[in-house]
């Protein structure tokens, strides 16, 4: 999807990057608000401690990791669709920009690729708070909305297939950092948690 929402890709379609971007953004905005709303307001229902919280927290993030490490007998429950790319064609660039965004933002309509995923959506529940849950989801909408910026510079098809080669490279690195900071964030949890 990254690679279609591109200054060259947009060009072709005859619209313009920068407004479909902002609508992607503010799309998966949105996106993360509404889940991680509703997400706070389930939690609220079950009302647990800070330390409880905390701790649930921290038990989540840190199966997160051992999932994500691949040496899990579990593995990630996941959709097996992604955004329908149909919609370039068939829908003005607002449209399929704000649409994908906001399947995007909302984290769990597409392919999960992570279990931090799932995490982010359990810290709005385990928030107890609408407005928490709110912060957190639009924390993460923005977050996966910016992935989209570095395809900025993509005017020309070999700029693509560099921008391609480069993502694929970080792959493997980014899912390490992605493991250690919810390792990290599991101790951290845990330690608060207990202390």
């Amino acid at each position: 999807m990254l690679g279609s929402i591109t200054p060259l890709g947009e060009r072709s379609r005859g619209s313009r990057w920068g407004a479909t971007v902002i609508m992607y953004i503010a799309g998966s905005l949105l996106g993360g608000v509404i889940v991680g709303t509703a997400a706070g307001l389930a939690g609220a229902w079950l009302a647990p401690s800070h330390r409880s919280a905390l701790a649930a927290l921290g038990a989540l993030l840190a199966i997160g990791a051992l999932v994500d490490t691949g040496r899990s007998p579990v593995t990630l429950p996941t959709p097996r669709r992604q955004v329908n790319e149909d919609w370039l064609r068939r829908y003005r660039s607002w449209v399929y920009g704000g649409g994908f965004g906001l399947q995007l933002g909302a984290g769990v309509a597409t392919i999960v690729g992570t279990a931090a995923v799932y995490s982010t959506f359990g810290a709005a529940f385990l928030s107890g708070s609408p407005a928490a849950g709110a912060a957190i989801g639009a924390a993460f909408g923005l977050a996966r909305a910016v992935m989209v910026l570095p395809a900025g510079r993509v005017r020309l098809p070999a700029q693509l297939g560099r921008l391609d080669a480069r993502l694929r490279a970080m792959d493997g690195p980014s899912r390490r950092v992605a493991v250690s900071c919810q390792v990290g964030l599991a101790a951290a949890c845990l330690v608060i948690a207990l202390g």
